[in-house]
């Protein structure tokens, strides 16, 4: 799935940071309050980050780049906006990094690494498990369209087109009334579409979910270019007046849904290619060398488990470094985003278990 513009620029930035030797913080944070309205990572911030930087020598230039880096952080959190649920922070002072991604997305839990380089899994992940995609919800006379991108409206418009009322009188003159009315929704439908297909094109969005009666959708599906049309991933009863929240969940239920339905089929295309010497590949050495040299058009890796986000413990080493499976995936991830490549997870790891969980296809052979 596509990443949202503005956080797609900042990754590009981490993806290509020289640190210079100097430590990064990785930090992430659920910000969703408890059943008492209160936020839930004070704690774990107060306590895991100390203990971290204190594995490093208290006079080392490393040591002050981090002592800044905590400072910066807790000034950022005294401020944080209150909307977000979720929350990514690297920071590296000596390296001038500070980058602070907050999202409607919520973070599966909190977690905080410290290494040479950004740890991009988890965010990464969140924006796979939040993509983006646009939602029409319509009648007869109104439409409201939105681009949904981390589990926020990121783009919203609005269409309203001419009222009618069912004409009571009978013979002819019903008949060319009702032929009025038929004109004016298709007209409706006409501009809804037109809409629909400027913003998923210009936005290059690949999916769409549509809500609405039976009359508004089939007179749409008439309208829509086939490429836009293709891009439907199901259309479903919603009332034009559905409050956001319930628009966004419907939707994100249905994009989720048709996501995992086709994850089998996407691997057994990458298992296809693999077997006949075509542009497929997998694993972890075939995948890292077919990157180094810009070959990967897609990176397909499996999904980890998610955590709970009331705990911090995390698959990490002491000095907060992370795991073995993860720092193997945050290199192929700066590797794909460094060659332009997408990435898709599966969310069933056993999908690619036996091909130590990951795969490409590629561009080109050699």
């Amino acid at each position: 799935m596509a990443i949202t513009l503005p956080i797609s620029e900042q990754l590009d930035r981490l993806t290509n940071v020289d640190t210079s030797g100097y430590p990064v913080i990785s930090l992430y944070l659920n910000l969703q309050p408890d059943d008492r309205g209160r936020d839930r990572f004070d704690t774990f911030l107060r306590t895991t980050l100390p203990e971290r930087i204190a594995t490093y020598a208290a006079e080392g230039p490393e040591r002050g780049s981090l002592e800044r880096d905590a400072e910066q952080i807790r000034t950022y959190l005294a401020h944080v906006d209150p909307s977000a649920n979720g929350l990514a922070i690297f920071a590296c002072s000596g390296a001038g990094l500070f980058e602070a991604i907050p999202m409607a997305a919520p973070i599966a839990a909190h977690q905080l690494a410290i290494a040479d380089q950004p740890h991009l899994y988890p965010l990464v992940r969140t924006l796979d498990d939040y993509p983006r995609y646009a939602v029409v919800v319509a009648d007869t006379h109104l439409a409201r369209l939105f681009v949904v991108a981390a589990n926020a409206i990121e783009q919203a418009n609005a269409i309203e087109g001419e009222k009618t009322k069912r004409h009571k009188a009978g013979g002819w003159s019903q008949q060319r009334y009702q032929r009025h009315v038929d004109n004016f929704r298709a007209q409706h439908a006409k501009e809804i579409a037109d809409v629909l297909t400027r913003i998923v094109r210009d936005e290059q969005i690949p999916s769409i979910v549509i809500g609405g009666d039976a009359v508004i959708t089939s007179l749409l599906n008439d309208e829509l270019p086939k490429d836009i049309a293709e891009r439907i991933v199901d259309t479903v009863r919603l009332d034009i007046h559905a409050p956001v929240h319930e628009i966004l969940k419907t939707s994100l239920d249905i994009i989720r849904k048709q996501d995992g339905e086709s994850d089998r089929d996407r691997v057994n295309a990458l298992l296809d290619a693999y077997r006949s010497g075509g542009l497929g590949t997998v694993g972890v050495d075939a995948v890292r060398q077919a990157l180094e040299l810009g070959q990967v058009s897609e990176l397909i890796i499996a999904a980890t488990k998610a955590t709970d986000a009331t705990t911090s413990e995390q698959p990490h080493d002491a000095s907060g470094a992370a795991d073995g499976a993860e720092q193997i995936a945050d290199e192929l991830i700066v590797k794909a985003r460094q060659t332009s490549a997408s990435i898709r997870f599966i969310q069933d790891p056993s999908l690619l278990e036996s091909f130590g969980g990951v795969g490409a296809f590629l561009r080109f052979k050699l």
